[in-house]
């Protein structure tokens, strides 16, 4: 009895065989053959390393970290900003607020670019 041939896939910017470790399919111009047989027309496989460095979802992650962030910073700590009271404690929750909906939305597009 013949077994089938396993399938291999190779993260395209790195060419780490990403066959039975998580990956990640984003959209885009893939190189022929470049990711394996499941490949389909503009898909581009990653390994979670690659992955966290994609630019098109690096760069709506840090919109949504800014937009959220911004109006977050206002709802939260406005009245204090507006009122000319900074103190010692702003200087780490401002860059917080920011960060977390950069984190989420990064997760999100993790999430749903799973393979």
């Amino acid at each position: 009895m013949e077994h089938a041939a396993a399938m291999v896939i190779h993260c395209q910017p790195c060419h780490k065989d990403v066959s039975y470790r998580l990956a990640f399919s984003f959209k885009g111009r893939a190189v022929p053959g470049a990711g394996g047989a499941a490949e389909s027309p503009g898909e581009i496989i990653k390994c979670v390393s690659c992955a966290l460095l994609h630019r098109p979802m690096l760069k709506r992650s840090a919109v949504a970290g800014l937009v959220v962030g911004t109006i977050l910073t206002l709802l939260n700590q406005g009245d204090t900003l507006l009122g000319g009271q900074w103190n010692n404690a702003l200087y780490w929750k401002i860059p917080l607020t920011y960060c977390v909906p950069f984190l989420v939305a990064t997760y999100g597009a993790l999430v749903n670019s799973r393979k």
